[in-house]
């Protein structure tokens, strides 16, 4: 295949796109679709090196796959051997433990499944993960296994004509699928193969079915795709299912601009196009951890421009002093492939990655201070209730159930407190606990997820029917539905700048219309269940405003900062004030009891983050098991008088 400089042009493209989002999603809120353009772009030309190999009736399953791994290993490889040597000093053991778990499953090519379980990519907590980026190279290394399989065995079958349509047909049904599987089940979408391949495949169809186009309207498929490409950068964000129909129209006008081999255009041939292209793959492997750095530090909006100027310079030196590296790819017997040298890489510094997940970030090497500091990040209640499969979440007896709890994920935090309250041996509480999900009838959510709604539906018809007298405890952060999140760090998100709910079908922005609504369904909400249950209602619980065991864990191994992380309770009144006057008064009109938290964890105008070095929580706002202890005296007096 000649070389096509309006392919690697058009990876410039793409790669740009992904660098402006990551360091700043406002300059380009839709960039993350640049990933969909490489990945037409790889099935264009892996479905070219298949399909040229198969007519000539020399294709092998192996070179191929030692090519393929000659091409991404190396680079990659390097990348993570660094960000271990630079965690061994820099991260906290937690941290490094993940970083280990991730440098492994990246070297495995399994690391957007590992993702995919973890969390959204578009989450907060998708910022402080050093390889996230490498879900892509997964999902193209897991296409490169399967779709040369598959090809052999088609040809086994039919001729390569036939072939060619039996591409274009999966191509087409892949679509469809993705759009189904994107609406119903949107995380595993995002990540995974199934609903990604389709991208691949047309840019193979793109090979396959090659168009005679004269200059015009070689210049009016080019001008098309890019436009097709750009809109979807500005017009799309992190805000719409993905990939989704959405996808049609980057992955569409990649392979417009593909059918339009233009080699002389301006656009894609221009000398800047040719240099970002040729370091593109390397440019997008060292990017990431740049971003994460600057969150991970705390470091100010300035260093974006610096990240993104050391992502240009770490691309063009990894492209030319190690994607240039020459790898044996063609063994004449089986067993001299053992010898492909990439692969011995991965799999040296995969089992040291490995080794520092399964040691917890060689946790020997850090300070006992930094080990307690850093260990409370993990020491959350074990019970699982916020598994949709657990309805109800029995905790201890459930043959004589003293208690239940109802809410969102700071429910479920304070889960152990209740817990605690009573004998487990011989007494047991019920968790009815959803992550993102207070119950407040007619709640939706601002981001377009409406199951919440019927979860409170099934909560309430729950409690209507079992456990008469036995005492609720609503608890919920409701800060973070009227105002958005509270951390500092996650600046950038939309998450900061609106509330996550609404109570009609058009969503309000405005803070009086939305606690009026609160008020009344919280209201609608406490008089269906004081009907069969005594009710309390618990006050917000101080949130600290940034990860308390992390960033003590930090300024501990850098023996600098600051150890006190307590905030004014000054400061927990101008999020909460309002919040509080609002359930004290639902309270007093529905006759029930409100749970106060302050007395136990503020004094002498502080919100305490830790005692004696021990954080009380286990992220910026939620209680840890050590801190949940403070709380399980106000639980008690309260499960003592029923």
């Amino acid at each position: 295949m000649l070389f096509r400089k309006d392919i690697n042009g058009l990876r410039a493209i793409a790669v740009i796109a992904v660098v402006l989002f990551h360091f700043n999603a406002s300059w380009m809120p839709g960039g993350f679709a640049g990933v969909d353009v490489f990945f037409v772009i790889s099935g264009f030309l892996m479905t070219g090196i298949i399909f040229r190999a198969i007519e000539q009736e020399n294709f092998s399953i192996l070179r191929f796959y030692v090519a393929r791994a000659n091409r991404i290993i190396p680079a990659l490889a390097i990348l993570c051997l660094v960000l271990l040597v630079f965690g061994w000093f820099y991260l906290t053991p937690v941290d490094y433990m993940m970083l280990g778990k991730h440098v492994a499953s990246s070297l495995g090519f399994v690391s957007n499944v590992t993702y995919w379980s973890e969390s959204g990519y578009f989450d907060a907590a998708s910022h402080g993960k050093w390889l996230l980026h490498t879900w892509s190279l997964s999902a193209e290394w897991q296409f490169y296994i399967i779709y040369p399989i598959a090809l052999v065995v088609l040809r086994k079958f039919m001729s390569v004509k036939a072939m060619k349509v039996a591409v274009l047909i999966g191509t087409i049904l892949g679509f469809i699928f993705c759009v189904f599987v994107t609406y119903k089940w949107p995380n595993p979408a995002y990540y995974l193969l199934p609903t990604r391949a389709w991208e691949m495949m047309i840019g193979g169809v793109a090979y396959l079915f090659p168009m005679t186009l004269k200059e015009e309207r070689k210049k009016l498929f080019e001008w098309l795709g890019l436009a097709l490409i750009i809109s979807s950068y500005f017009l799309i964000s992190k805000l719409d299912l993905w990939p989704g129909y959405l996808a049609f129209f980057p992955v569409f006008g990649s392979f417009l601009v593909i059918q339009a081999q233009r080699n002389d255009s301006f656009i894609t041939s221009n000398i800047i196009s040719q240099k970002i292209g040729a370091w593109s793959y390397s440019i997008y492997l060292w990017h990431w951890p740049l971003v994460v750095a600057i969150y991970y530090f705390s470091l100010s909006e300035s260093f974006v421009y610096l990240g993104i100027s050391l992502s240009m310079l770490l691309g063009f030196i990894s492209h030319k002093y190690i994607e240039k590296l020459k790898f044996r790819n063609d063994f004449g017997r089986l067993f001299d492939y053992l010898k492909c040298k990439p692969v011995h890489i991965m799999l040296a510094v995969g089992t040291l990655g490995s080794g520092v997940f399964v040691s917890n970030g060689f946790e020997g090497h850090y300070s006992d201070a930094v080990v307690v500091a850093n260990n409370e990040a993990i020491n959350m209640n074990t019970y699982e209730c916020l598994s949709a499969s657990k309805f109800p979440c029995y905790v201890g007896n459930e043959n004589n159930i003293k208690a239940i709890v109802v809410g969102d994920s700071h429910a479920d935090a304070l889960t152990s407190a209740v817990a605690h309250s009573v004998d487990l041996n011989q007494e047991g509480i019920i968790a009815l606990t959803r992550s993102g999900c207070p119950l407040v009838l007619n709640m939706k959510s601002a981001t377009g997820n409406h199951s919440c709604y019927q979860e409170n539906i099934r909560r309430i018809e729950y409690l209507k029917s079992n456990y008469e007298g036995v005492p609720v405890f609503w608890i919920t952060r409701t800060g973070v539905y009227l105002y958005g999140q509270s951390n500092p760090q996650r600046v950038g998100t939309i998450k900061d700048t609106q509330p996550f709910i609404y109570f009609t079908n058009q969503y309000k922005k405005a803070e009086d219309a939305l606690f009026d609504e609160l008020k009344i369904n919280l209201s609608l909400t406490i008089e269906k269940l004081r009907v069969s249950h005594p009710v309390y209602i618990v006050q917000p619980t101080p949130e600290m405003r940034q990860n308390v065991p992390k960033t003590l864990a930090r300024n501990l191994l850098r023996e600098n900062g600051d150890y006190d992380l307590s905030i004014d309770h000054d400061l927990y009144l101008q999020r909460n004030g309002r919040i509080r006057n609002l359930i004290n008064e639902v309270a007093l009109i529905n006759d029930i009891q409100v749970l106060d938290p302050i007395p136990y964890l503020c004094q002498n105008g502080k919100c305490m983050a830790q005692i004696d070095g021990r954080p009380i929580y286990y992220d910026g706002d939620h209680m840890s098991e050590f801190g949940n202890k403070l709380l399980t005296p106000m639980f008690k007096l309260a499960v003592e008088q029923h």
